[in-house]
């Protein structure tokens, strides 16, 4: 038998190294915060050691308890407002203490508005490399806000729950997957409310399980909710495990007997593991496939799984705006990248001569497709592809862009599409922007042939952190 030598092993650390910051996780510190994250946490310093405090304000002076510390930065929970801002508002929200949906309801709205102003300048300046302010400063126009900032999401996707042998359903608390059940959500629009309501109530009454993601049984998922707001209609879709769903007549009878203005009952079946909500297989099990609603005139048809902008008050103000930036005249030709189900693309054509809209994904330019002829708008044309790729190959067929309209999702844009832009030096180009960070790197990229000459944030999320932007660029030396 061979001999073996046992391997020299050096000193095993016992646990993982305490890093060298000036607090620890489980002190209560008191901190003065000096600005706001683009999430809307407070942002404040111990010893230049950033320490982020949701639900503290700027200017506040706060105690607040360590949960999570890393080299540069830190989290905690706010304790208490030893001083607190002007601009600090009541939170009518009952659960807002708790529930991750929203972030800002404690800062007055004028003040939330000039908050995200400054979030698109800060990013433009520190991420772009832009001049924000003095002379050649860009243009950053004060946000455009709700004359009524509640009751504007035209859509709720809520988790189902258990709890005490009934269905509960809401949102999950901030960083968590811990449902917290409501009643009603001041950021949704009623109808959403009650339809959520009235399907957990029947549910439970049917004994209808929900999912349980942890042991991956029961059969209800989610319940997703979608009202047409200038058209009152109101679908319901059901997101399950399996098919069969058990009672399932008595169940479909009774949502149409209770709810007013359901048009369309759906069932999405999603066995998957996943986080994802919707799965691959859509039944309509009552009713219409899709519901209607009008942004601005025109006319959209809504199906269970297509985008549809949430805000459709605010879309029709970015869409204006967006609009007016294109410079449409009725003469010009117009490419729509991210073209998505059309919505832009129509509204473009109504000043344009021509709009070529393009979309990766298939189902969206199916919709596109039928929302153009809804419309009876015959100056579009849509394509499925990656922008990068078709764009170029309507190049070389002879079609040239005096306007090109980008409105990426967060990511934003693919560095390809930014690059055949500038080959194809439209004169002018819209960024429609969900994702302050993403728009001011892309706009720097774009710099080296256009000019940033307005940036007009707009509030389609009132009370979260979130903001949009239309951007017009002009090519330097077309102005």
């Amino acid at each position: 038998m061979a001999k073996t030598t046992k391997k020299r092993r050096g000193p095993q650390p016992t646990a993982k190294a305490e890093l060298d910051v000036p607090v620890r996780v489980g002190q209560t510190v008191e901190v003065e915060m000096t600005g706001l994250n683009h999430e809307g946490a407070g942002v404040g310093r111990i010893e230049g050691y950033t320490l982020f405090v949701s639900g503290a304000l700027a200017g506040e002076r706060v105690r607040a308890r360590v949960e999570h510390v890393k080299k540069n930065f830190g989290f905690a929970k706010l304790v208490e407002v030893a001083r607190a801002s002007a601009h600090r508002a009541m939170p009518p929200c009952p659960v807002y203490d708790r529930c991750g949906g929203c972030s800002l309801q404690h800062l007055n709205y004028e003040e939330q508005l000039r908050h995200k102003q400054q979030i698109v300048r800060d990013n433009l300046r520190r991420i772009g490399g832009f001049q924000v302010e003095g002379e050649g400063a860009i243009t950053v126009l004060p946000t455009l806000g709700m004359s009524e900032p509640w009751r504007y999401r035209n859509k709720a996707q809520v988790p189902i729950g258990e709890e005490n042998g009934a269905l509960v359903g809401g949102f999950y608390a901030e960083k968590s997957h811990s449902i917290i059940d409501m009643s009603e959500c001041l950021i949704q629009h009623q109808a959403n409310d009650e339809a959520v309501n009235v399907v957990k109530k029947l549910a439970t009454a049917l004994n209808i399980r929900a999912y349980d993601e942890l042991h991956h049984t029961g059969l209800l998922r989610h319940v997703v909710v979608k009202v047409g707001v200038k058209t009152g209609e109101v679908m319901v879709v059901l997101v399950t495990t399996e098919e069969s769903i058990p009672q399932r007549d008595r169940l479909i009878a009774a949502i149409r007997e209770q709810l007013v203005g359901v048009t369309s009952i759906v069932q999405n079946i999603n066995p998957d593991k996943t986080n994802v909500i919707f799965g691959q297989q859509t039944v309509t099990l009552w009713g219409s496939d899709v519901i209607y609603d009008y942004i601005g005139p025109i006319k959209f048809a809504i199906s269970a799984r297509s985008f549809y902008q949430v805000n459709p008050t605010q879309t029709e103000v970015l869409y204006n705006k967006t609009l007016e930036y294109a410079g449409a005249t009725g003469t010009e030709t117009v490419i729509d990248a991210y073209c998505g189900i059309g919505t832009i693309s129509l509204f473009l054509a109504q000043k344009s001569r021509h709009v070529y809209g393009v979309e990766i994904v298939p189902e969206a330019i199916a919709d596109a497709n039928r929302n153009a002829k809804l419309n009876g708008v015959e100056n579009v044309t849509f394509e499925t592809g990656p922008a990068e790729v078709v764009i170029p190959a309507w190049k070389e067929k002879g079609i040239r862009a005096d306007v090109i309209v980008v409105d990426p999702p967060r990511k934003g844009c693919d560095e390809a599409l930014l690059a055949t832009i500038l080959e194809m030096q439209p004169e002018r180009v819209v960024y429609v922007s969900c994702n302050p960070s993403t728009l001011a790197r892309d706009l720097k990229m774009l710099a080296e042939l256009y000019e940033v000459k307005e940036v007009q944030p707009v509030d389609m999320f009132p009370h979260t952190g979130h903001v949009e932007c239309s951007v017009l660029l002009t090519l330097r030396g077309k102005e």
